[in-house]
Protein backbone atom coordinates (compact mmCIF):
# COMPACT_ATOMS: atom_id res chain seq x y z
CA UNK A 1 0.00 0.00 0.00
CA UNK A 2 2.83 2.37 0.97
CA UNK A 3 4.60 1.53 -2.27
CA UNK A 4 1.44 2.32 -4.22
CA UNK A 5 0.98 5.68 -2.46
CA UNK A 6 4.63 6.56 -3.07
CA UNK A 7 4.23 5.77 -6.77
CA UNK A 8 1.14 8.02 -7.01
CA UNK A 9 3.00 10.83 -5.26
CA UNK A 10 5.95 10.54 -7.65
CA UNK A 11 3.64 10.63 -10.67
CA UNK A 12 1.86 13.71 -9.28
CA UNK A 13 5.17 15.40 -8.60
CA UNK A 14 6.34 14.66 -12.12
CA UNK A 15 3.10 16.00 -13.59
CA UNK A 16 3.41 19.21 -11.53
CA UNK A 17 7.02 19.56 -12.66
CA UNK A 18 5.92 19.23 -16.30
CA UNK A 19 3.31 21.95 -15.77
CA UNK A 20 5.98 24.16 -14.23
CA UNK A 21 8.23 23.56 -17.23
CA UNK A 22 5.39 24.40 -19.62
CA UNK A 23 4.63 27.59 -17.67
CA UNK A 24 8.30 28.54 -17.61
CA UNK A 25 8.59 27.87 -21.33
CA UNK A 26 5.53 30.03 -22.01
CA UNK A 27 6.99 32.81 -19.84
CA UNK A 28 10.26 32.61 -21.79
CA UNK A 29 8.32 32.85 -25.05
CA UNK A 30 6.33 35.83 -23.74
CA UNK A 31 9.52 37.54 -22.58
CA UNK A 32 11.11 36.93 -25.97
CA UNK A 33 8.05 38.32 -27.73
CA UNK A 34 8.17 41.35 -25.44
CA UNK A 35 11.83 41.95 -26.27
CA UNK A 36 11.17 41.50 -29.97
CA UNK A 37 8.32 43.98 -29.78
CA UNK A 38 10.49 46.53 -27.96
CA UNK A 39 13.22 46.08 -30.55
CA UNK A 40 10.82 46.68 -33.46
CA UNK A 41 12.28 50.12 -34.14
CA UNK A 42 12.27 51.53 -37.67
CA UNK A 43 15.04 53.57 -39.32
CA UNK A 44 13.97 56.06 -42.00
CA UNK A 45 15.65 58.61 -44.25
CA UNK A 46 14.36 61.57 -46.29
CA UNK A 47 15.77 62.07 -49.80
CA UNK A 48 14.96 64.21 -52.84
CA UNK A 49 14.84 62.75 -56.34
CA UNK A 50 16.20 64.16 -59.58
CA UNK A 51 14.66 62.72 -62.77
CA UNK A 52 17.96 63.22 -64.61
CA UNK A 53 19.79 60.71 -62.44
CA UNK A 54 20.34 57.19 -63.79
CA UNK A 55 18.69 54.16 -62.23
CA UNK A 56 22.13 52.80 -61.33
CA UNK A 57 22.80 55.92 -59.27
CA UNK A 58 19.60 55.42 -57.32
CA UNK A 59 20.33 51.74 -56.82
CA UNK A 60 23.68 52.69 -55.26
CA UNK A 61 21.97 55.22 -52.99
CA UNK A 62 19.28 52.78 -51.89
CA UNK A 63 21.86 50.04 -51.32
CA UNK A 64 23.84 52.41 -49.09
CA UNK A 65 20.78 52.88 -46.93
CA UNK A 66 19.76 49.24 -46.67
CA UNK A 67 23.29 48.00 -46.00
CA UNK A 68 23.52 50.36 -43.04
CA UNK A 69 20.31 49.47 -41.28
CA UNK A 70 17.86 51.93 -42.84
CA UNK A 71 14.53 50.32 -43.69
CA UNK A 72 12.33 53.09 -45.10
CA UNK A 73 12.96 55.89 -47.58
CA UNK A 74 10.80 59.01 -47.96
CA UNK A 75 11.21 60.22 -51.53
CA UNK A 76 10.40 63.74 -52.72
CA UNK A 77 9.65 63.52 -56.45
CA UNK A 78 8.06 66.99 -56.59
CA UNK A 79 4.70 65.17 -56.71
CA UNK A 80 5.60 63.35 -59.94
CA UNK A 81 3.85 59.93 -59.92
CA UNK A 82 5.82 58.74 -62.94
CA UNK A 83 9.17 59.37 -61.30
CA UNK A 84 7.90 57.75 -58.11
CA UNK A 85 6.76 54.72 -60.14
CA UNK A 86 10.23 54.47 -61.60
CA UNK A 87 12.07 54.71 -58.26
CA UNK A 88 9.79 52.60 -56.07
CA UNK A 89 10.78 49.19 -57.52
CA UNK A 90 14.47 50.17 -57.37
CA UNK A 91 14.17 50.95 -53.66
CA UNK A 92 12.07 47.88 -52.93
CA UNK A 93 14.62 45.71 -54.74
CA UNK A 94 17.13 46.86 -52.09
CA UNK A 95 14.70 45.92 -49.33
CA UNK A 96 13.43 49.43 -48.56
CA UNK A 97 9.90 50.54 -47.75
CA UNK A 98 8.93 53.51 -49.95
CA UNK A 99 6.98 56.60 -48.85
CA UNK A 100 5.84 59.37 -51.20
CA UNK A 101 6.98 62.67 -49.71
CA UNK A 102 4.96 65.73 -50.79
CA UNK A 103 5.25 69.42 -49.96
CA UNK A 104 1.57 69.95 -49.24
CA UNK A 105 0.39 73.50 -48.41
CA UNK A 106 3.68 75.10 -49.41
CA UNK A 107 3.86 74.59 -53.17
CA UNK A 108 6.94 76.37 -54.58
CA UNK A 109 6.98 76.51 -58.35
CA UNK A 110 3.63 74.71 -58.73
CA UNK A 111 2.78 75.54 -62.35
CA UNK A 112 -0.96 74.92 -61.90
CA UNK A 113 -1.28 76.89 -58.68
CA UNK A 114 0.75 79.84 -59.99
CA UNK A 115 -1.89 80.39 -62.66
CA UNK A 116 -4.41 80.98 -59.87
CA UNK A 117 -3.19 83.85 -57.65
CA UNK A 118 -6.36 83.73 -55.55
CA UNK A 119 -5.40 80.28 -54.21
CA UNK A 120 -2.57 81.64 -52.06
CA UNK A 121 -2.61 82.64 -48.40
CA UNK A 122 -2.81 86.32 -47.52
CA UNK A 123 -1.03 87.92 -44.55
CA UNK A 124 -2.63 90.21 -41.99
CA UNK A 125 -0.99 93.17 -43.73
CA UNK A 126 -2.67 92.17 -47.00
CA UNK A 127 0.11 90.51 -48.99
CA UNK A 128 -0.35 87.25 -50.89
CA UNK A 129 2.35 84.59 -50.88
CA UNK A 130 1.76 84.33 -54.61
CA UNK A 131 4.08 87.31 -55.03
CA UNK A 132 5.22 88.40 -51.52
CA UNK A 133 6.95 85.49 -49.81
CA UNK A 134 7.73 85.45 -46.09
CA UNK A 135 11.32 84.61 -45.10
CA UNK A 136 12.39 82.80 -48.30
CA UNK A 137 11.42 82.81 -51.96
CA UNK A 138 10.21 79.20 -51.90
CA UNK A 139 7.48 80.00 -49.37
CA UNK A 140 4.40 79.92 -51.60
CA UNK A 141 1.56 78.79 -49.38
CA UNK A 142 -1.86 77.67 -50.58
CA UNK A 143 -5.00 78.46 -48.61
CA UNK A 144 -6.49 75.37 -46.89
CA UNK A 145 -9.96 76.95 -46.76
CA UNK A 146 -10.49 77.80 -50.43
CA UNK A 147 -12.05 74.78 -52.17
CA UNK A 148 -9.98 75.00 -55.35
CA UNK A 149 -6.60 75.19 -53.63
CA UNK A 150 -7.29 72.45 -51.09
CA UNK A 151 -8.68 70.19 -53.83
CA UNK A 152 -5.53 70.79 -55.84
CA UNK A 153 -3.40 69.55 -52.95
CA UNK A 154 -5.67 66.58 -52.32
CA UNK A 155 -5.54 65.69 -56.01
CA UNK A 156 -1.75 65.54 -55.83
CA UNK A 157 -2.02 63.32 -52.75
CA UNK A 158 -4.38 61.00 -54.61
CA UNK A 159 -2.03 60.72 -57.57
CA UNK A 160 0.86 59.63 -55.36
CA UNK A 161 -1.32 57.24 -53.39
CA UNK A 162 -2.14 55.30 -56.56
CA UNK A 163 1.50 54.43 -57.26
CA UNK A 164 1.99 50.70 -56.87
CA UNK A 165 4.29 49.60 -54.07
CA UNK A 166 4.21 52.82 -52.05
CA UNK A 167 3.57 52.34 -48.32
CA UNK A 168 2.35 55.85 -47.47
CA UNK A 169 1.88 59.38 -48.70
CA UNK A 170 4.03 61.59 -46.49
CA UNK A 171 2.76 65.14 -45.95
CA UNK A 172 5.34 67.86 -45.39
CA UNK A 173 4.61 71.59 -44.93
CA UNK A 174 1.14 70.58 -43.79
CA UNK A 175 0.58 73.82 -41.90
CA UNK A 176 0.55 77.58 -42.29
CA UNK A 177 3.72 79.61 -42.79
CA UNK A 178 5.76 80.14 -39.61
CA UNK A 179 4.26 82.73 -37.32
CA UNK A 180 7.45 82.22 -35.28
CA UNK A 181 10.73 80.86 -36.64
CA UNK A 182 12.84 78.47 -34.55
CA UNK A 183 14.92 80.69 -32.29
CA UNK A 184 18.19 79.40 -33.73
CA UNK A 185 17.23 80.64 -37.20
CA UNK A 186 16.27 84.21 -36.26
CA UNK A 187 19.79 85.68 -36.61
CA UNK A 188 19.95 84.36 -40.17
CA UNK A 189 17.02 86.64 -41.08
CA UNK A 190 18.03 89.46 -38.72
CA UNK A 191 14.68 89.14 -36.96
CA UNK A 192 13.20 89.54 -33.51
CA UNK A 193 9.85 87.81 -32.99
CA UNK A 194 8.42 88.62 -29.58
CA UNK A 195 4.84 88.82 -30.82
CA UNK A 196 2.78 87.72 -33.81
CA UNK A 197 3.85 90.09 -36.57
CA UNK A 198 1.36 90.99 -39.35
CA UNK A 199 3.65 90.00 -42.24
CA UNK A 200 3.95 86.45 -40.86
CA UNK A 201 0.32 85.96 -39.76
CA UNK A 202 -1.88 83.98 -42.22
CA UNK A 203 -4.53 83.56 -43.68
CA UNK A 204 -6.66 86.68 -44.11
CA UNK A 205 -7.92 86.00 -47.64
CA UNK A 206 -11.53 86.84 -48.51
CA UNK A 207 -12.65 83.19 -48.24
CA UNK A 208 -11.12 82.61 -44.79
CA UNK A 209 -12.48 85.89 -43.44
CA UNK A 210 -15.99 85.36 -44.87
CA UNK A 211 -16.30 81.81 -43.56
CA UNK A 212 -15.02 82.76 -40.11
CA UNK A 213 -17.32 85.78 -39.95
CA UNK A 214 -20.34 83.67 -40.89
CA UNK A 215 -19.61 81.27 -38.01
CA UNK A 216 -18.45 83.68 -35.30
CA UNK A 217 -20.00 87.04 -36.35
CA UNK A 218 -16.73 88.95 -36.16
CA UNK A 219 -14.10 89.93 -38.71
CA UNK A 220 -10.47 89.02 -37.90
CA UNK A 221 -9.27 91.98 -39.96
CA UNK A 222 -10.82 94.21 -37.30
CA UNK A 223 -9.06 92.59 -34.34
CA UNK A 224 -6.64 94.81 -32.44
CA UNK A 225 -4.74 91.73 -31.28
CA UNK A 226 -5.66 88.62 -33.32
CA UNK A 227 -3.23 86.48 -31.31
CA UNK A 228 -5.57 86.40 -28.30
CA UNK A 229 -8.72 85.44 -30.21
CA UNK A 230 -8.98 81.68 -29.62
CA UNK A 231 -11.76 81.11 -32.16
CA UNK A 232 -9.65 82.64 -34.92
CA UNK A 233 -6.68 80.50 -33.96
CA UNK A 234 -8.82 77.37 -33.72
CA UNK A 235 -10.43 78.10 -37.09
CA UNK A 236 -7.03 77.87 -38.76
CA UNK A 237 -5.95 74.80 -36.80
CA UNK A 238 -9.15 73.10 -37.93
CA UNK A 239 -8.59 74.01 -41.58
CA UNK A 240 -5.25 72.20 -41.64
CA UNK A 241 -6.76 69.29 -39.71
CA UNK A 242 -9.54 68.99 -42.29
CA UNK A 243 -7.06 68.75 -45.18
CA UNK A 244 -5.20 65.98 -43.32
CA UNK A 245 -8.37 64.08 -42.52
CA UNK A 246 -9.51 64.24 -46.15
CA UNK A 247 -6.08 63.06 -47.28
CA UNK A 248 -6.35 60.17 -44.81
CA UNK A 249 -9.58 58.99 -46.46
CA UNK A 250 -8.10 59.28 -49.94
CA UNK A 251 -4.93 57.31 -49.26
CA UNK A 252 -6.74 54.63 -47.28
CA UNK A 253 -9.17 54.18 -50.17
CA UNK A 254 -6.05 53.34 -52.19
CA UNK A 255 -4.78 50.92 -49.51
CA UNK A 256 -1.96 53.22 -48.42
CA UNK A 257 -1.17 54.88 -45.11
CA UNK A 258 -0.80 58.56 -44.29
CA UNK A 259 2.30 59.93 -42.56
CA UNK A 260 3.57 63.46 -42.01
CA UNK A 261 6.61 65.54 -41.09
CA UNK A 262 5.51 67.85 -38.29
CA UNK A 263 6.91 70.36 -35.81
CA UNK A 264 8.56 68.96 -32.64
CA UNK A 265 5.54 68.45 -30.35
CA UNK A 266 1.88 69.51 -30.56
CA UNK A 267 1.84 72.55 -28.27
CA UNK A 268 4.96 73.90 -29.95
CA UNK A 269 3.54 73.25 -33.44
CA UNK A 270 0.31 74.98 -32.43
CA UNK A 271 2.22 78.07 -31.28
CA UNK A 272 4.66 78.30 -34.19
CA UNK A 273 2.80 77.19 -37.34
CA UNK A 274 -0.91 76.60 -36.58
CA UNK A 275 -0.46 72.83 -36.54
CA UNK A 276 -2.02 70.57 -33.90
CA UNK A 277 -1.03 67.13 -35.13
CA UNK A 278 -2.27 65.14 -32.13
CA UNK A 279 -5.82 65.95 -33.32
CA UNK A 280 -5.41 64.47 -36.80
CA UNK A 281 -6.51 61.22 -38.41
CA UNK A 282 -3.09 59.92 -39.40
CA UNK A 283 -1.13 56.67 -39.17
CA UNK A 284 2.27 58.04 -38.18
CA UNK A 285 3.99 61.35 -37.53
CA UNK A 286 7.69 62.12 -37.90
CA UNK A 287 8.25 65.23 -35.78
CA UNK A 288 11.26 67.23 -36.92
CA UNK A 289 13.11 67.46 -33.62
CA UNK A 290 15.98 69.48 -35.04
CA UNK A 291 17.60 70.45 -31.75
CA UNK A 292 20.16 72.88 -33.16
CA UNK A 293 17.38 74.95 -34.81
CA UNK A 294 16.19 75.75 -31.30
CA UNK A 295 19.64 76.23 -29.69
CA UNK A 296 19.08 73.02 -27.75
CA UNK A 297 21.42 70.14 -26.95
CA UNK A 298 21.03 66.54 -28.11
CA UNK A 299 19.11 65.54 -24.95
CA UNK A 300 16.24 67.78 -26.12
CA UNK A 301 15.47 65.07 -28.69
CA UNK A 302 14.38 62.85 -25.81
CA UNK A 303 12.33 65.60 -24.19
CA UNK A 304 10.43 66.52 -27.37
CA UNK A 305 9.89 62.86 -28.29
CA UNK A 306 8.34 62.20 -24.89
CA UNK A 307 6.04 65.22 -25.19
CA UNK A 308 4.68 63.96 -28.52
CA UNK A 309 4.31 60.35 -27.37
CA UNK A 310 2.34 61.45 -24.32
CA UNK A 311 0.05 63.65 -26.42
CA UNK A 312 -0.70 60.71 -28.70
CA UNK A 313 -1.68 58.31 -25.90
CA UNK A 314 -4.94 56.54 -26.72
CA UNK A 315 -4.65 57.41 -30.40
CA UNK A 316 -3.85 55.03 -33.23
CA UNK A 317 -0.87 57.12 -34.39
CA UNK A 318 2.77 56.10 -34.15
CA UNK A 319 5.57 58.58 -33.59
CA UNK A 320 8.99 58.32 -35.25
CA UNK A 321 11.53 60.93 -34.15
CA UNK A 322 13.07 63.05 -36.93
CA UNK A 323 16.60 64.42 -36.57
CA UNK A 324 18.74 66.85 -38.57
CA UNK A 325 22.08 65.29 -39.44
CA UNK A 326 24.55 68.03 -40.49
CA UNK A 327 25.66 69.15 -37.01
CA UNK A 328 25.73 65.64 -35.53
CA UNK A 329 28.71 63.38 -34.89
CA UNK A 330 28.44 59.60 -34.97
CA UNK A 331 28.24 59.67 -31.17
CA UNK A 332 25.42 62.21 -31.35
CA UNK A 333 23.47 59.96 -33.72
CA UNK A 334 23.91 57.01 -31.37
CA UNK A 335 22.66 59.13 -28.49
CA UNK A 336 19.69 60.42 -30.52
CA UNK A 337 18.62 56.87 -31.36
CA UNK A 338 18.90 55.88 -27.70
CA UNK A 339 16.87 58.90 -26.58
CA UNK A 340 14.15 58.24 -29.17
CA UNK A 341 13.83 54.61 -28.07
CA UNK A 342 13.82 55.41 -24.35
CA UNK A 343 11.09 58.00 -24.76
CA UNK A 344 8.64 55.85 -26.69
CA UNK A 345 9.30 56.53 -30.38
CA UNK A 346 8.61 53.69 -32.81
CA UNK A 347 11.53 54.71 -35.00
CA UNK A 348 13.84 57.49 -36.10
CA UNK A 349 14.23 59.36 -39.39
CA UNK A 350 17.24 61.25 -40.70
CA UNK A 351 17.35 64.43 -42.77
CA UNK A 352 18.67 63.86 -45.21
CA UNK A 353 20.17 60.92 -47.06
CA UNK A 354 22.75 62.94 -48.96
CA UNK A 355 24.10 64.39 -45.70
CA UNK A 356 24.86 61.01 -44.11
CA UNK A 357 28.53 60.64 -43.19
CA UNK A 358 30.43 57.38 -42.79
CA UNK A 359 30.47 57.87 -39.02
CA UNK A 360 26.71 58.47 -38.91
CA UNK A 361 26.02 55.44 -41.11
CA UNK A 362 28.18 53.30 -38.84
CA UNK A 363 26.22 54.51 -35.81
CA UNK A 364 22.90 53.69 -37.49
CA UNK A 365 24.10 50.24 -38.57
CA UNK A 366 25.27 49.40 -35.06
CA UNK A 367 22.00 50.57 -33.51
CA UNK A 368 19.89 48.62 -36.01
CA UNK A 369 21.43 45.24 -35.16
Amino acid sequence: MKTKLLLIALIALGFTSCLDNVAASKKDQDDTASVEKQDDFKFWVWTTADPKRADSSYTSEFKKYSENGIEAVLINTNTDPELLSRLTPLAKEEGLEVHAWIMAMNRPGDSVALQNPEWYTVSRDGNSTHDTRPYVDYYQWLCPTREESRNHVLGLVEGLSKVEGVASVHLDYIRFSDIFLPIGLLPKYDLEQEEELPEFDFCYCDVCVAEFEEIHHKNPRDFENPAIDMEWKQFRLNKIRDVVNDAYKIVHDNNKQLTAAVFPYPEMADHMVRQRWDKWEIDAVLPMIYHNFYNEEVDWIGYATKQGVEDLKGKNTDLHTGVYLPPMSGEDVTEAIKLAKENGAKGISFFDGNALTKEQLKAIKEASK
